[in-house]
């Protein structure tokens, strides 16, 4: 006799599903930093292969004394379809359906690779971007959906160009978007919006030839932490299918030992 005859799940005791007497609702009860091999797929519905890090909860009311921790996983593995922002909403509501719950919030992390070509020579590499999908139900309301990216791109100091006879100092940006969609907007459409409104875009592969067209355009297109972060909100301003933004730049300064930033939240 194996150990499943012995001890039947049906007669097991559900410890999760018993009453709480002490009646104090918790907003979020789930697991966090669960990584998991997952497919992503961009607007142009190309797939992606990747690892992707999960932050699952769930609302838990007054009465009852625990959440069922394993259906979190157990989702997770039944997914079958690549995560993005059309099939992020229909996971919630089978994690709702699943853990009795009204309200819930999913966020998936994970790296983005993109294939650049150098701007002269023309080789092409690959570059990466963080990029989180996070889904939020609230009882009573529509499903939220946002996008966060970060971007990686060069900025050089205009007070530096200015105030120098030659040269002028310049350090690696990072560009935070955070966009909420009333339509689907793909990763490479907010990525774009980043790069553009930098002094310059980063690649994983240059030339020399590439290596002077790009400090020379740095050079030619100065920015501040101030002048990085108004120029993506305005072009966030622009895009019809962005809702609400959050956008964060900081620099990593290459004379000092400390980071500038900037940061515009807008609610269109």
């Amino acid at each position: 006799m194996n150990q499943r005859e012995l001890f039947p799940a049906s007669t097991l005791p559900d410890v999760q599903s018993s009453i709480d007497t002490r009646n104090i609702a918790i907003n979020r009860v789930g697991i966090r930093a669960l990584r998991h091999p997952i497919r992503v797929a961009d607007h142009a519905g190309v797939i992606q292969h990747t690892v992707g890090t999960f932050s699952m909860s769930v609302a838990l009311p007054p009465d009852a004394k625990g959440t069922h921790m394993s259906r979190f996983v157990a989702l997770l593995e039944a997914q079958q379809e690549a995560y993005s922002t059309k099939t992020l909403p229909i996971l919630m509501q089978q994690m709702l359906e699943k853990l009795h719950a009204a309200a819930g919030t999913i966020a998936v992390s994970f790296p983005y690779f993109i294939e650049k070509t150098a701007p002269v020579s023309g080789i092409k590499s690959l570059l990466d971007y963080d990029i989180t999908l996070q889904v939020e139900a609230v009882e009573g309301a529509q499903v939220t959906v946002r996008i966060t990216i970060i971007t990686g791109v060069t900025s050089l100091c205009p007070c530096s160009k200015e105030v120098s006879e030659y040269g002028a100092h310049n350090q690696r940006s990072h560009i935070t978007i955070m966009a909420q969609s009333t339509e689907f907007i793909g990763f490479t459409d907010i990525i774009r919006m980043a790069e553009a409104n930098a002094s310059s875009e980063l690649y994983g592969l240059l030339k020399r030839v590439d290596e002077k067209f790009v400090t020379e355009h740095a050079y030619d297109n100065p920015k501040f932490v101030e002048d990085l972060v108004r120029d993506v909100a305005h072009s966030l301003e622009l895009e019809p299918r962005i809702s609400a933004y959050r956008v964060e730049c900081e620099n990593f300064e290459s004379i000092h030992n400390h980071t500038a930033f900037a940061i515009i939240e807008n609610t269109k």
